[in-house]
This record gives C-alpha cells, sequence and structure tokens, in this order.
C-alpha cells in the first residue's frame, strides 16, 4: 500500500488528463490535457502556492520558526495561506480592505488570521496598500508574503510545476504548447521559465480576460472569472517567456466550464475554463496540435 506521510504530498501530487471527451465533443483535430492542481481546501492552485512559498522562504532563511506572516490579501490566497501557515505555526495577519464582507472576516478569522483593516483615507490604491503592508511587518516583525511581487512565487513553478508538465508529458514530446491564466502572474513565469530552458518546441500561452486586459493593452473593467485578470500587470510576470497572449470572455471560460464537466467528468472552475477555450483556439487556428492547460480552479457540484 502506498501512503503518504501528510496531506501536501498528495497536493502536490497534480494529475495530468486528456481530455478526449472534449475534443471528441467539438470535433477538434488536435489533443487537450489538463494539469489538475486544484486539490486542496480551496479548491484552487493557492493551496499549493500558499505551501510552497513559506517552505521556500524558510529554505533561502527568510522566514524563520515561529515568526509571524503578513499579507496584503483577503481571497483565495489568504485563506490558503491561513491554512498553510497555521500548520507550520506561523501566526497570520492579513491587510484587508475595511469593505470585507462580514462573512469573509469570519472565516478568515476562524482560520487564524488577525484583520488589520486598511484605511478608508488611503489613496494610490494597490501600491499604497504594499507600503502600509511592508510598515506593518516591520512594525510587527512579520514575513511580508507579497505574492504579486515576491519571485518565491515563479520560483515555486519553477521547481514544482513546469517539472511536474514535462515529466507527465514525456519530456514535453507529447505537446506544443502550454496554456496558463495570468493572476500573479507566477504560474505562467515559473512554468514557462522552466520549460523554455528545457525545450526549444513548446510555446507558452498567457490568457487573461477579455474585459480586463492590462497585459495586452486593452480596457479594464469587472470579470466574472476570480483568480486571473487583476487589473494591472504583477511584477512577477516574464513577457519574454511567453509566445501567445490570449483573451477569453467570462462567458466563453463558464461554457468551456460546465462543457468539461459533462465530457469527462472534470469539475472546472471559471479560470481554468478560461484556459481550456484558449487551447481550444489554438487547435482550431491551427497554432497547435496538442496542447496541455493548466487547471488553477475547480467548481463544486452539488
Amino acid at each position: 500500500m502506498s501512503t503518504h506521510k501528510n496531506f501536501c504530498q498528495y497536493l502536490y501530487s497534480c494529475p495530468v488528463i486528456e481530455l478526449s471527451g472534449y475534443t471528441a465533443q467539438l470535433g477538434l483535430s488536435g489533443r487537450i490535457f489538463a494539469y489538475l492542481d486544484f486539490a486542496g481546501p480551496t479548491g484552487t492552485a493557492k493551496d499549493g502556492l500558499a505551501e510552497g512559498m513559506l517552505s521556500l522562504a524558510r529554505q533561502k532563511g527568510k522566514l524563520q520558526a515561529g515568526q509571524p506572516v503578513l499579507e496584503a490579501a483577503s481571497g483565495t490566497f489568504a485563506a490558503a495561506l491561513c491554512i498553510a501557515a497555521r500548520r507550520t505555526h506561523h501566526p497570520v495577519t492579513l491587510l484587508v480592505p475595511p469593505t470585507l464582507d462580514g462573512r469573509r472576516q469570519k472565516l478568515l478569522q476562524q482560520l487564524g488570521a488577525k484583520l488589520v483593516f486598511t484605511m478608508d483615507s488611503l489613496k494610490g490604491g494597490r501600491e499604497a496598500v504594499r507600503e502600509q503592508a511592508q510598515k506593518l511587518a516591520r512594525e510587527q516583525g512579520a514575513y511580508f508574503v507579497d505574492q504579486f511581487n515576491n519571485d518565491d512565487n515563479p520560483d515555486y513553478h519553477r521547481r514544482l510545476t513546469g517539472p511536474a508538465i514535462l515529466k507527465a508529458t514525456g519530456s514535453g514530446d507529447e505537446i506544443d504548447a502550454i496554456v496558463a491564466g495570468v493572476g500573479t502572474g507566477g504560474t505562467i513565469t515559473g512554468v514557462g521559465e522552466y520549460v523554455k530552458a528545457w525545450t526549444n518546441h513548446i510555446r507558452i500561452a498567457a490568457v487573461e480576460p477579455y474585459e480586463c486586459q492590462a497585459i495586452g493593452g486593452g480596457f479594464l473593467s469587472r470579470h466574472g472569472i476570480p483568480g486571473i485578470g487583476a487589473g494591472f500587470v504583477p511584477q512577477n510576470y516574464n513577457p519574454y517567456v511567453v509566445d501567445i497572449l490570449m483573451a477569453v470572455s467570462t462567458g466563453e471560460a463558464l461554457n468551456a466550464a460546465r462543457e468539461v464537466l459533462c465530457t469527462d467528468a472534470i469539475p472546472a472552475g471559471p479560470s481554468s475554463g478560461a484556459a481550456l477555450f484558449a487551447a481550444r483556439q489554438l487547435l482550431e487556428q491551427g497554432r497547435a496540435k496538442s496542447a496541455l492547460c493548466v487547471f488553477p480552479s475547480r467548481q463544486m457540484v452539488e
């Protein structure tokens, strides 16, 4: 019997599945694979990322045993960070907006976080929030995780996601494209840098919401694809490893997620659906024959 010593070993074991039902249903000429990175408690890739970033920080001597950690976040990464930090005995402080929903506040507090609200009069947007987080971290002697700007984010994907994808696809011989959405920029950068270092035939496709094209220089507005399309270009994003930039609408992402649930029983979330729709477009346009898309989120089926 094969067992895991802890949940993280299972969490990092992301399977690669060929979506043969999806390609057959749509009559696509080519193959699509999915790297399923959503096995953790939040149902997103943020679980592995939070655990991995803390581990890397400890390895590099940036985070000491029992040291508090701080992050300016209130979404999925915030919840994942609370879970990962609690398991490794690091107190968590989250800098959150004053408008944060009461139920979300309660959830994060139940997960062990201390909440500090940004000032209502704070000017300068996200950079001002980051500065406030840096100042608070210095005052508390805390480690500021800083997921959008910390190279440990893409480094996690250089060390884990990229190698796992190449290993699962015969050193990359079975694919000619990798598709991933851009949220913090860590996945596309880390995977792209690793894959480009070891292969010369795989093209990297980055996906952002059609309604919020910060990277492509388009208009910025609200969208319904959580996890990607932050509305700005993250510092972690490396444009030099991206061969193709694609925009997928919320409707296209949601439709693709529903389709793959019916064809392949994969409970893909909206950001996974965005990557899948982009991969489909690559095949339909003849720009790829065998594409792998990173699925960073799942949906709950009740």
